[in-house]
């Protein structure tokens, strides 16, 4: 007869006793609220540091950041010769203003991959395996559309605004003297928010997958789709104009259309399992 209790953890010879439920895997970790916490504290603090890193970087080489942002500016300057575009500051702190818009742009844009793995290795605990295979094709598509967001709107979207403005305060015979935070602020805003906007079609395609919402449904409101779209184009693009506005909005329809595409053929490889 054996002299362990009865419900004792452990078995006649003193080992544990062997329970039916199966043993947490390898990426189950037992954690309680202040622990996801406390790892969720760790988590920013890592962002924190990348992102200091690559800001000290930036403030150290200053003028090789200023020449690069100041590109889409001097690109446009070439073909206005008789334009004074000379930029300026009109406040002693001014110049502090501006060092802190072009730190910013640089560190958001060089941290944001090192943000996504960090943030990835955060959740990636309470994923199950479908959802993990998920995980990095999602953030490697996240940080192509952002750089592919944040290049349209160095190269196209940016120069595009300046040329516009320079035209309409030549044709009105205006002086250009533009300061340097506003023009870095409209530099930011238009690459970090054609970044933030490209990321659209990733979260469509995300919608479908996750079963939110239906292909049929993203056909059906396409028109709809199509109106926002250009509704945020006008209230992003700082220039009222209408060719910025389609500059805008004219790559997200594209990028609807394609995530359109890719969700189709999630459904249909979805259907062919059962």
């Amino acid at each position: 007869m054996s002299d362990t209790p009865p419900n004792s953890p452990y078995d006649d010879e003193g080992l544990p006793a062997a329970s039916g439920e199966p043993a947490p895997g390898p990426r189950e970790k037992p954690m309680g609220f202040l622990d996801h916490l406390e790892e969720l504290r760790w988590t920013l603090i890592k962002c924190a540091i990348v992102f200091a890193i690559f800001v000290t970087v930036i403030a150290y080489r200053l003028d090789d950041a200023s020449t690069l942002l100041n590109a889409p500016l001097e690109q446009v300057k070439a073909s206005f010769p008789r334009m004074k575009t000379d930029l300026v500051t009109n406040s002693p702190m001014g110049v502090f203003t501006v060092i802190i818009d072009i730190c910013l742009i640089g560190g958001i844009v060089f941290s944001l991959p090192f943000w996504i793995y960090f943030l990835g290795r955060f959740i990636s605990p309470a994923l199950n395996e479908k959802e993990l295979r998920v995980i990095v094709p999602t953030g490697l598509s996240a940080f192509a559309l952002f750089l592919g967001g944040a290049a349209f709107g160095y190269y196209f979207l940016t120069p595009n605004t300046i040329r516009v403005a320079f035209e309409l305060n030549e044709m009105l015979g205006y002086t250009i003297m533009w300061t340097a935070d506003k023009y870095y602020s409209l530099l930011m805003w238009m690459v970090l928010g054609m970044g933030a906007a490209f990321e659209f079609p990733l979260l469509v395609v995300l919608a479908v997958y996750m079963g939110l919402i239906e292909v049929a449904t993203l056909r059906k409101y396409r028109r709809h789709a199509i109106v926002v779209m250009f509704i945020i184009a006008a209230i992003v693009t700082p220039t009222p104009d209408p060719f910025n506005q389609c500059l805008f909005a004219l790559p997200l329809i594209v990028l609807y259309e394609i995530a359109i595409l890719v969700a189709s053929r999630i459904t249909s490889r979805r259907n062919v399992r059962g």
